[in-house]
């Protein structure tokens, strides 16, 4: 009964994250909350007796792609988007 009921909460959990990933105006609570998916989906495999498989998605899921994601946007925010490029190779 404890396992069906953490199983029933991961789920739900996964459900929220996602929809909070896809639907946050925010470029940087969305990166967040997508590390967050990733972890929480590694638990998934976890409970599904999958440690490999858990284990790429917490490093490369949550940890890698999360990492670039947050680099990308701090690009964004200094003002080094592709159009200060585009100028800057036209200069």
């Amino acid at each position: 009964m404890v396992e069906i009921l953490l199983d029933l909460l991961l789920a739900l959990a996964l459900i929220l994250t996602a929809a909070a990933a896809l639907l946050s105006q925010d470029l940087f609570r969305a990166i967040v909350v997508f590390i967050a998916f990733g972890l929480l989906m590694a638990v998934c495999w976890v409970r599904l007796q999958a440690p490999d498989i858990a284990l790429a998605e917490a490093a490369i899921g949550a940890g890698l792609t999360g990492v670039l994601l947050l680099d990308a946007v701090s690009h964004f925010r200094r003002g080094r988007g592709t159009d200060s490029v585009v100028e800057e190779e036209r200069g």
